[in-house]
């Protein structure tokens, strides 16, 4: 410890107890810290620390958002070359590289299917990490405190959206991109068995993501009963009932608004009867939520590109059909589960999860 003449006094008595040995992102040395009998110092006033720390934490939930984009994003990029490098058998349609005794295996349907999962999560995942971005920036700066309020609103509902879905949708985007490696993607030299170990604490970072889908259902639509959801939906819906892009985007995205506001009354109507409703029907309710989110940010990118001309504005429309087709439907998946309710879980004896002695 420094003394008040500004030297060197006692060690003060913190101490590191053990490194972590951690599944991923072994370069950071993580460490247990003992703090027995040790001075510590006050930081800010006096019974302010967890609103602070939560100021804090809305930022930083949001940048385990970008850390799972991050890793999405850089395995996507490695598939992508390795599929436009490696030949593996011939094209359903015709020969790719006759030349050549086999075709890349970008031509395969199925290396597409992987690709594109994984382009339309990044694509998706940056726009509306961008978007809450901009609204904690519009809370903080912003002089006009109603736009202000508004963002708040929009801050506290999606922050655990950008925490919770960005992060799973990345681990599942790294792992459809170890898929294309096959077998060399199971291995350590490639690179890619890497990439799906450092961005599995995405998930757990800043409260598991478990935590979050409570945090959405219980306490950012539950307790104000559905009120931050009924501000966004109207958002969503007069941006898209004005666009001037015409594509199948648009009612995609509001038909994915009716599912989330039939999904939120249900659950409203729930929960006084069903204790356990929130905590059982969280995860599923957010991934249908975060759906809708995605869809909403491929209707501000198609509206963006419309009227431009390029292969990159194109691209973005290709993009966006793919969404529709291949992903967004997954919200009916979600939507029923959370109907289902809390019961089917719930049901159980709790001796059914004995493990019996070995």
């Amino acid at each position: 410890m420094v003394n008040a003449d500004g030297s060197l006094g006692e060690r003060n008595t913190l101490a590191v107890g053990s490194i972590e040995h951690k599944m991923g992102i072994k370069a950071s040395a993580t460490c247990v810290m003992n703090f027995d009998s040790a001075k510590g110092w006050m930081v800010g006033a006096e019974n302010t620390g967890l609103s602070s720390m939560f100021i804090m934490m809305n930022y930083e939930r949001v940048t385990m958002g970008l850390q799972g984009l991050g890793g999405s994003e850089l395995a996507y990029q490695n598939a992508a070359l390795y599929a436009n490098d490696r030949g593996q058998g011939r094209s359903d349609t015709q020969l790719q590289s006759p030349e050549k005794p086999a075709d890349a295996i970008i031509h395969h349907a199925d290396v597409r299917r992987m690709l594109l999962n994984a382009k339309a999560n990044t694509e998706a995942s940056r726009c509306f990490a961008m978007y809450v971005a901009k609204n904690l920036d519009e809370e903080k700066f912003s002089t006009d405190p109603e736009a202000a309020q508004a963002a708040a609103a929009r801050v506290a509902l999606l922050t655990p959206v950008a925490k919770a879905f960005l992060t799973d949708k990345a681990l599942e985007a790294t792992i459809d991109c170890q898929q294309v490696f096959g077998g060399h993607g199971y291995i350590r030299e490639w690179g890619m068995e890497q990439i799906v170990r450092d961005t599995r604490i995405a998930q757990i970072y800043e409260g598991t993501n478990g935590i979050q889908a409570l945090d959405l259902l219980g306490r950012k639509v539950a307790k104000n009963n559905g009120k931050y959801v009924t501000h966004f939906l109207g958002e969503i819906r007069d941006f898209v009932n004005n666009m001037q892009a015409d594509h199948g985007i648009k009612q995609a995205t509001l038909d994915a608004a009716d599912t989330i506001e039939a999904l939120t009354n249900t659950v409203l109507s729930n929960i006084s009867e069903r204790k356990n409703e929130v905590n059982g029907c969280a995860v599923d309710y957010m991934h249908a939520f975060g759906y809708l989110a995605y869809s909403y940010m491929f209707a501000l990118m198609i509206e963006a590109a419309n009227g431009k001309e390029g292969e990159f504005y194109t691209n973005k429309a290709k993009l966006a059909d793919y969404f529709v087709g291949r992903i967004l439907p997954r919200i009916d998946a979600h939507a029923q589960m959370v109907q289902a309710g809390s019961d089917p879980m719930m049901n159980f004896d709790l001796s059914y999860f004995d493990v019996p002695a070995s």
